[in-house]
């Protein structure tokens, strides 16, 4: 694909669209070992090599990352009263990254960031009915009853009940479960088991669709997505 020299540098963090042109007419900017005469000249971001002050750059217009949010945090890319899941992104490469998704500000757990639309698209659409499985802490045991309940489909107080949800009892503990939805309602874990007549004290997500939290990230920490964990999201 062609792109323009200018954009190309301004999607690598070279510098704004102002700068990377002053950069070009000083000639700091070569493109194939040949110094670039235009900011409108046209490069193939997957062959052409391309330069500034003698550094060359990898195109990439696209980066995923994987976040252990924290409680605490909320999942916006600005705020003027909390810290965010992008302000925990420290000098993480790419532009106009954003979270897939929203997670409440108590919630902990899985949380994707990235700059592909098409792809948060897919996670995120209605119909595609992606699953994504929360552990679930609760301030009374949970009976069999309520699992049924939950697995049928409860009335949220929305026009129409929730999809059938998918449940799993916790050994260790009768305050809890596995839970996995398909839709992406507000407050919908906390809904659902308020409408069973129970309470979350504690939320974590743990997947969504084929990607799973990799519990070796502690609480607040990120890394790239690894090749395997992109080809099973599709891109």
């Amino acid at each position: 694909m062609l792109i323009r020299l200018d954009k190309y540098l301004c999607e690598m963090e070279a510098g704004t669209r102002s700068e990377v042109k002053a950069f070009i007419k000083k000639g700091r900017v070569t493109v194939n070992g040949e110094t670039a005469k235009s900011p409108e000249q046209k490069v193939d971001e997957t062959k052409d090599t391309v330069t500034l002050d003698g550094h060359s750059f990898s195109y990439q217009k696209y980066f995923y990352y994987m976040l252990h949010k924290p409680a605490g945090v909320v999942t916006a890319v600005r705020d003027h009263h909390d810290q965010t899941v992008l302000d925990l992104l420290v000098d993480a490469p790419g532009k106009d990254l954003s979270p897939v998704g929203r997670l409440d500000k108590d919630t902990e757990g899985l949380l994707l960031i990235t700059n592909d639309g098409a792809l948060a698209h897919r996670l995120l659409s209605p119909v595609k009915h992606v699953p994504k499985t929360y552990l679930v802490h609760t301030k009374k045991p949970v009976t069999s009853q309520m699992c049924e309940k939950l697995e049928a489909g409860v009335e949220i107080g929305d026009e129409t009940p929730t999809a059938p949800a998918k449940t799993k009892l916790l050994s260790d503990t009768d305050c809890g479960l596995l839970l996995t939805i398909t839709e992406g309602r507000f407050h919908q874990v906390k809904r659902m088991l308020q409408a069973v007549g129970n309470e979350v004290v504690y939320l974590k997500r743990l997947s969504m669709g084929a990607l799973v939290l990799d519990e070796t990230l502690s609480k607040g920490s990120w890394r790239a997505l690894t090749e395997e964990e992109k080809a099973q999201l599709g891109v």
